[in-house]
Formats: C-alpha cells, structure tokens, sequence
C-alpha cells in the first residue's frame, strides 16, 4: 500500500461516548470482519481481554485496520477514562489523525476536553463524531454550541454549505482574496481548500450518526479518505536530533510508543513507523540506546489478533515481539541518519495506596508481577518506602488500581491488599533542656565506660539536626566525640511517643568524663544515646505532620463547592489563578487528609476536576491527631512487649 493511501486514526473522547462501537461497526462495514460486536455482549475486536469485557469498558488502547476505497485505515481505539489517559497519552503518537467521539446526549466531557487539547498539542487534524443521534433527548444544536465554545470555533457540519464556504475562505488568503472578489468558490475550490484546511487543522468537520445504528458511517469514512492526512502529509514533529522526511523511499525511522504483555508471546513492542520501511527478520539501530538490536517477525494487529507481515513502511503500525534491548519511547532509526524522537510526558499519579500479599508464597512473586504491570503501563508506579517498610502502589484513580489488583490475581495468581499507606510523621521537642547520659557497666575484666552532659534545643522548621561540640579541659577525650554525636543520630531514628524519626533540634555537647581503662567508643555511643532520649522526653515532644502544596484544576462552577472541601481538609487556601476556562485553586493541605482526595474531587466535579500535589514541610499536628498517633503507637509497642 503505498503510503499516500494510508491514513491512520485514533478516536479520542470522554468515557461512554461509543468510541468502540463505533470502530466496530466501521470493520464490519469495510468487511474486515465477519460479524458485527458489541461492548454489551463483550464481543467487539478492540475490548479483548477480561477486564475490559467484565467490566463492559475500554482499558487499554487496541489496534486495528480496514481498507475502504483502496484506502488503508489503521484505527487506534483508546479509553476514554481518566484513570487509562496515559494509554491515550501514548497512544496519540502512532496515529496522523484523530476523529474525536462526542455523545449526542452528554456533550462535551472532561475526557473529550483533555482529548482535544492533547491532539491539539500536536496540531493533528480532527474531525468530530457527534454518536448517539438516535437517543432519546438529544439536543444537536446544542452540543454543537458546546463544541464551539469549548474545544473551537472552527467546526463546519459538512452538509452546512455557507458556513462551510465561509470558513475555508477564511484558511486560504488566495482563496480568501477570490471568495471577497467573485462571491464564490468553485466546487474544485472548496474541495481542494477544505483537505487543505482539515490536513492543517484550521478547520474541524462535524459529522452525525450512531455507531450502534451504523449512521454516519458512509460520511466518515468518506471524509477520513478525502481530507485527513497521509502519512507523507502529517504535521511536522518536533525532534531532539536528526531529521525525518515522511516517506518510504527515506532513511528508516520510527518510534517505539508502547508494550503489550501478550500471554503467549511475551512482550510486543508497538512501533510507529514514520520513514523508510522495514523487513522482518533483519536488524535497525535503536538511536536512543546506541546499539543494533536483530528481530524477528513483524505482526500487524487487528485486536488480539497477530497478522504475519513481511514488510511494513512509512505510516505502518506495527508489533515486534521478544525485542531485549528496546523499550517504550525509544527511537529506532538507520545508524547512519541517527533521529530521536521525544519521549512522554505522562499523567502524574494522584493516589497512592499500600499493597501486601496475601500470603507469604505471593511475597516472591509480587515484585516480579508489578514489574512487569508497570512495563506495560508507565503511569502506574510502585515503589518501597523505606521509612515505613511498605510497597506504595500510584496510579490515576481508584479505578486504575483496582484493575491493577486483578491483574495481579488473573494474570500471575497473585493476590493482594489495598491500604491507606502510612503518614511518615515526624517528631520534635519544644523546649530547651540539660541532662546527664551516663553509661556505667562492670561485670568483672574490663567494663564499659561513657558520660556525656547535652543541651537539646528545638530548631526552626526544616533546619533538621546541628550538633555542636563545646568540649574544653578534656572532659571527654577528643576521640570519643563523633562516638557520642553517632549514638545521638542513632536514638533520633526513632522518637520516644510514637517511634517517628526526630528532626529540628540542636544538641551541644558540653560536659562529660571518662575511664583511663573502661571507657570506649561503643560506651560513648550509648551515653549519647542515653542523653538524647532523656533529653527529648523532657523536652515536651510533639508530633509533626507533612504539609503538601496542592494545585486544583476545575471549571468555575465548582470552585465554591472545592473550596469548601479543601477547609473540610484543614486546609490553608493560598489564592486562585485563571487560565482559559480552568480555575487553579492552590492551598496548603496535610497529606493524611489526601489519600482519597482524586477519587472524592472527581465526585464533586463530575469527573472534570485534576490535581497535584507536591510535599512542601512538615509542622505541628494538632493535639486530636497527634493523641491518635500517640495512642496507636502505644498499643502497637504495649503489643510487641507482651508477645515478647
């Protein structure tokens, strides 16, 4: 298929618009497949594994192809829910075009908004699919001024004739000047200017119908042939080195855009060709590593479905299997015309939970599992906390992470638990105190030996720890002073009401004494440590909490209802910032009062409300959450010296 009639799309929208309904009725209709699915009986082409089918929702993006009036269109179906947009954020890079699904009834989304301004960030043409004309209590004209108002003034309904003329006019300053002069375009005129308008995104069609009726079909795919762009005509892409020309008589170039973990093959890499082409069984340059990786067989994929190629060139999608070297957002070229490609910037994860296995045999294969889940998918994270000793699990949403869980058990029967992961508090003190550690041991033979008089003195928030040596007349001996500063950093690891690591504070050393024989540096270490704990029990500890830095970025009609939510939180509003249609709240919020916030802000907004969240400092916890802290701590150390 040579690449001038080659057009590769990815439909983009809200959840629940009937984007996969709509590419499956497209198949059936091109006839590349033999009957005609549906997301309700679990059977269409593009939602083909478990979860995706159980759940009655797209989860990850799938691949598919027809060809329609000897035209070749490789379709990108991805989700619509924000919990799966880095699928949609990776996805959107293999394709030169995108039809954007909009429900007749529900109009513009959050998805549809943030789908828009992702395909907008690559200036790639779009035409809009308005689906669903055939329910109940649509309002097109509505929507249509939704559409306007939100995503562009540049839509045209393709049947809508002077507004049509107007707007191509408008493109094209020849035709502009033509259209002023005459009154008129001719039918080649408009034509040829809108193609050029759409390829160049100055103007997005606006097609009706109903994927599930198989309404508008005719018209789509009419207008995907005629006014999207061909892989030799995409827009220009922004390169970190080399130079691509889009064409398969070019140099090879091509961009690694995701991995599929296959159950039978293994891993699948998803590569966008963009130049040259590519035959299987041989060997590219992955310019990103700087090294030659050979392969075997190349698939193109219809679904789960592996279609055996032997060739594939520009604007191909196509999959690898069993690649070592190469991974996602790596760049595959020739070695002698190096190009790289940028990477990704993906979502970044706004909840966070504690995970454990059930059972001492998951223990060992749950890193493994994770590993390769998050290979799969870049925007769930894992990590351990080495502070707390538990394995936090990020990802977009709640929904993300409960799929995640069954993932974990279908895919490698490993079965898990979900928490709120621990609050990393901190403890301090309050006052200034003096006090004696003194180490005294003799058992027969040599003893053991070390005193050391301490002031403890509380430091300004985030000064962490200053310990100052006012040792004179060798009343401890100049060796044996890093031995009682190592016992003193040694007791702050672990707090005296409720075991969190102490910061801020100040310790000077001022006054000891010694033993000619008895005394040593492990014996210094623990008078240190000795004095330290005294000092802090007498120095009214408090706890600290961690205070993070929160943005809010929600529609003006919610910025009441968030506020409100955000005091609920005790939270400290810092101002509000306007940008387009999207109000920036930005407050100070305690982390143990953030754990649930994506799931709860999404509730409020109806799903149209992001946030981030950085940590900023700790301070002091009010008395009813320090005495919660205290007492579980308590319990939990009362607990441990009766099984003991």
């Amino acid at each position: 298929m040579d690449a001038k009639n080659k057009r590769s799309v990815v439909f983009l929208g809200h959840a629940q618009s009937g984007k996969t309904s709509l590419a499956e009725s497209l198949l059936f209709k091109c006839k590349a497949t033999s009957r005609k699915g549906t997301v309700l009986e679990g059977n269409t082409v593009s939602d083909y594994s478990w979860d995706e089918i159980e759940r009655k929702i797209s989860i990850n993006s799938s691949f598919l192809f027809c060809d329609y009036a000897d035209t070749r269109i490789q379709i990108v179906d991805t989700p619509g829910y924000i919990d799966f947009f880095g699928e949609t954020v990776s996805s959107v890079r293999a394709a030169d075009n995108a039809v954007i699904v909009i429900d007749a009834v529900n109009g513009v989304g959050v998805g549809t908004e943030k789908a828009w301004a992702l395909a907008q960030e690559l200036n790639l043409p779009r035409i809009i699919f308005i689906n669903k004309i055939d329910a109940e209590n649509t309002d097109i004209d509505k929507v249509v001024s939704e559409i306007k108002e939100v995503l562009s003034n540049k839509v045209v309904m393709l049947g809508d004739t002077n507004q049509l003329v107007d707007l191509v006019a408008e493109s094209d300053d020849k035709l502009l000047e033509k259209y002023l002069n005459s009154g008129s375009l001719s039918s080649e005129e408009l034509a040829a200017g809108l193609r050029s308008a759409v390829v160049n995104a100055k103007i997005f069609p606006i097609i009706l119908g109903s994927g599930l009726k198989d309404q508008g079909l005719d018209e789509l795919l009419k207008a995907i042939k005629e006014y999207f762009a061909s892989p030799e005509q995409r827009p220009a892409l922004t390169l970190l080195e080399g130079k691509v020309d889009f064409s398969a008589s070019a140099p090879f170039s091509a961009f690694v855009f995701k991995n599929i973990i296959d159950p039978y093959v293994g891993q699948l890499s998803l590569v966008r060709i963009f130049s040259g082409k590519l035959h299987s069984g041989s060997t590219f340059y992955n310019a990103s590593r700087k090294l030659a990786e050979r392969f075997g067989q190349l698939y193109f994929l219809q679904g789960k479905e592996q279609r055996v190629i032997e060739e594939a060139s520009c604007g191909d999608i196509v999959a690898i299997p069993k690649l070592k070297e190469t991974h996602a957002a790596d760049s595959l070229a020739e070695n002698t015309h190096p190009v790289i490609f940028p990477g990704f910037v993906f979502p970044e994860p706004m909840m966070s939970a504690s995970i454990k296995p059930r059972s001492r045999q998951d223990e060992e294969k749950i890193s493994q599992s994770l590993a390769k889940l998050t290979l799969e998918d870049p925007t769930l994270k894992v990590h351990r906390d080495t502070e707390t000793k538990e394995e936090i699990v990020s990802g977009l949403g709640d929904l993300h992470l409960q799929v995640m869980v069954g993932r974990l058990k279908k895919r490698f029967n490993v079965e898990v638990d979900l928490g709120t992961p621990k609050i990393p508090y901190r403890e301090t003190v309050t006052r200034s105190v003096r006090v004696q550690g003194k180490y005294k041991k003799q058992s027969g033979g040599r003893g053991q030996y070390g005193d050391a008089w301490i002031q403890l003195k509380p430091l300004d928030s985030g000064k962490g720890f200053e310990f100052v040596d006012k040792i004179f007349g060798g009343a401890i001996p100049r060796n044996f002073i890093p031995s009682v500063e190592k016992g003193i950093r040694n007791a702050m690891v672990e707090g005296v009401i409720a075991g969190y690591p102490i910061v801020d504070v100040q310790v000077v050393l001022d006054d000891g004494s010694y033993h000619d024989v008895d005394s040593s540096d492990m014996a210094f270490q623990i008078a240190g440590a000795m004095a330290f704990r005294k000092a802090v029990a007498e120095a009214h500890p408090v706890i600290l909490e961690p205070i993070m830095e929160v943005e809010v970025y929600i529609p003006e009609e919610f910025v009441g209802q968030v506020s409100g939510d955000l005091n609920a939180r005790r939270g400290r509003p810092l101002g509000m910032d306007v940008k387009g249609r999207t109000n920036i709240l930005k407050a100070q919020v305690p982390l143990s009062e953030m754990f649930t916030y994506a799931t709860d802000l999404r509730s409020m907004t109806q799903g149209k409300g992001v946030f981030n969240m950085k940590f900023l400092r700790y301070e002091q916890a009010p008395a009813k959450i320090a005495n919660t802290v205290i007492s579980k701590y308590q319990t939990e150390h009362n607990k441990k010296e009766v099984e003991v």
